[in-house]
């Protein structure tokens, strides 16, 4: 099984960026089925001819993909600026569909429907229950996706243009994937039970008020100067059933001292498992390399090519050198054709996620 063909560019004329892709892809095997195309928000307006250009001169049917603020492939990374990167995959016959609307896969007669790489958009308040609607009529498969980030345009590709909801591709058991997730963050403490909450706020955990029990779990120092937690501590929320240990992670918002109440970025109920955790760069380092080495034992064969779905939070920001997040993961996995872009929100099993890197590979 040969490599996937990966393409990328970064100039201010997406038409030179789409020849140059071009070039670099070569001659297109006549068995190349689907593509999956990558854009920075600046080409955001002119995504539908780019794709439409690239469509014609490759002769490749299917289109998958959507905007990013930055996009990713084999260590390379494109922040602010106008770029594009394009996967050429080759899938066996009939093992794969793409949707635009999620109802539309009840209609399916295939009942080995097992995986699918879903966009999203931002804006749609019903995005949670849309990814559970997903997994349920896949018959309890498995996503991986993001959602899009942009200073304005929120398209998602799937053979056409769409906004507003959820779109992808859905795969079948012939197609082989093995999937990973990188946290970036450990937990300082415990995990607690929730006791009191109403909102978005934390008022009693464990039967203490909420504040009291982040202080301790924070130790001292942070705990006498709280101004320095923000962006650094957050909420965590254990996903029930993970025998892997995953959990939510969510901004706090803020603090009431007076009343000993945290304000978190999440809708909470009472009696729900709850901790602190930290993010930090060696953090981060170490929990992609972690999930590297845990995808490598997992594969099945070499890895065609993949998709990589990293949180706006991530990359250059929590890495610091441009590129250094993908140059980590080509150290670990090697040169394989690998794409993607830096979400608002991630995507993988039925839930969203945030400051997490997703990784699929297709062997």
């Amino acid at each position: 099984m040969t490599p996937f063909k990966l393409a990328h560019a970064g100039t201010d004329d997406w038409q030179a960026a789409a020849d140059d892709c071009l070039q670099q892809l070569g001659e297109i095997p006549p068995d190349t089925n689907l593509a999956f195309l990558y854009i920075t928000d600046h080409f955001a307006d002119s995504y539908t001819r780019l794709q439409q250009y690239l469509q014609k001169a490759t002769g490749v049917p299917h289109w998958v993909g959507t905007i990013g603020q930055g996009i990713c492939c084999t260590a390379t990374e494109y922040y602010d600026q106008p770029a594009m990167a394009v996967m050429l995959c080759d899938f066996p016959p009939h093992s794969f569909y793409l949707f635009s609307d999620p109802d539309a896969i009840k209609t399916t007669n295939d009942s080995t429907l097992q995986f699918a790489v879903v966009h999203g958009d931002p804006r749609n308040g019903q995005i949670t229950h849309q990814l559970v609607q997903l997994t349920e009529q896949l018959g309890n498969g498995y996503l991986t996706g993001g959602l899009t980030s942009s200073g304005g345009y929120y398209y998602q590709l799937a053979d056409g243009m769409h906004e507003g909801r959820i779109s992808g591709v859905v795969f079948n058991e012939q197609v082989r994937v093995t999937t990973g997730l990188t946290q970036g963050c450990t937990p300082t403490g415990p995990i607690h039970t929730l006791t009191e909450a109403e909102g978005r706020y934390a008022i009693r955990i464990d039967q203490r008020p909420a504040l009291d029990v982040l202080k301790e779990d924070i130790g001292e120092i942070l705990a006498h100067d709280l101004q320095r937690i923000g962006g650094y501590i957050f909420a965590g929320f254990p996903v029930t059933g993970s025998d892997t240990g995953d959990y939510l992670v969510r901004n706090l918002m803020g603090v009431d001292p007076d009343h000993g109440v945290v304000a978190i970025g999440e809708y909470l109920q009472a009696n729900q498992p709850i901790m602190f955790c930290r993010r930090d760069r060696k953090t981060a380092v170490d929990d992609l390399q972690r999930m590297l080495r845990s995808v490598q034992k997992r594969l099945p064969g070499p890895a065609r090519g993949g998709l990589y779905f990293s949180c706006l939070g991530r990359g250059q920001h929590m890495f610091g050198d441009v590129s250094r997040e993908m140059r980590l993961i080509a150290e670990q996995l090697g040169d394989i054709p690998l794409i993607g872009f830096y979400a608002n929100g991630e995507i993988a099993g039925q839930r969203l996620y945030g400051y997490t890197g997703v990784l699929t590979l297709f062997s």
